[in-house]
């Protein structure tokens, strides 16, 4: 049996379920992150956003190429086999016109009806690779991001069982949400040691050109995380009742 975690982004499941993901691969599960928003922009002029990001991030054109190396080493840090899909991030998508997807800036809501077909494009990609023992894990969309979004409507149009992890960050900025997420879920707590929590730590240092928009600074990241971890002394996934 593998474990598979689906990401939105390149950070998503290490950030979210790091230390989990390392307990796995210590007792020799097999744990893959398979990235759904990983693909290169397309040609032309990137959005406002995106470019503000870009300079925020340091990265500059090669944003994407960068954030999958730092995907790789964050995977190789808490144990996990790494798998990219060729969809672009959400801030880069056009439609066939060639005008941007979500024009205005905000990524927080609804898929795009141009976005749609995506969603069978992940949704065929899963369905070919899964195997039927499976475990597969998505996110719960806290916060609505639209690739969160995206992601969770490919992954419950297969139609199996699924887990599912709290958006981190947004499970903290948005508790709310949380609370109409879990709605009629059950959960369960897998524990996470102290190398868990070291090696999960490690793991989202890994994602550099992030660790300023996310935490401030390495050291505030620990602290966070830490605090997270030390309140189950593990990570907690849902699943239907």
């Amino acid at each position: 049996m593998r474990w598979i975690y689906i990401s939105p982004h390149l950070d998503d499941a290490v950030l979210s379920c790091g230390g989990l993901i390392w307990e796995q691969a210590r007792k020799g599960e097999q744990v893959e992150i398979w990235t759904v928003c990983a693909g290169e922009p397309p040609d032309g002029p990137l959005s406002p956003l995106a470019e503000a990001l870009h300079t925020e991030w340091g990265t500059g054109r090669d944003t994407v190429a960068r954030r999958r190396e730092e995907d790789i080493a964050a995977c190789r840090a808490v144990g996990a086999l790494h798998r990219h899909l060729a969809i672009p991030d959400c801030i880069y998508r056009r439609e066939k016109d060639g005008n941007l997807v979500y024009a205005d800036g905000n990524i927080f809501c609804d898929i795009h009806p141009s976005d749609r077909p995506l969603i069978e494009t992940v949704r065929a990609f899963l369905s070919a690779v899964l195997k039927p023992g499976d475990t597969l894990v998505c996110p719960l969309t806290i916060g609505g991001h639209v690739d969160h979004r995206l992601t969770r409507a490919a992954v419950e149009s297969l139609e199996r069982s699924v887990l599912y992890y709290a958006d981190v960050p947004y499970v903290w900025d948005h508790p709310s949400t949380l609370a109409e997420s879990i709605h009629e879920l059950q959960s369960g707590v897998y524990p996470v040691s102290e190398s868990g929590l070291k090696a999960w730590q490690e793991g989202i240092a890994a994602y550099a050109s992030h660790i300023g928009m996310l935490f401030e600074n390495l050291e505030r990241m620990r602290e966070v995380i830490h605090s997270y971890w030390k309140e189950d002394l593990g990570i907690r996934l849902w699943r239907a009742g």
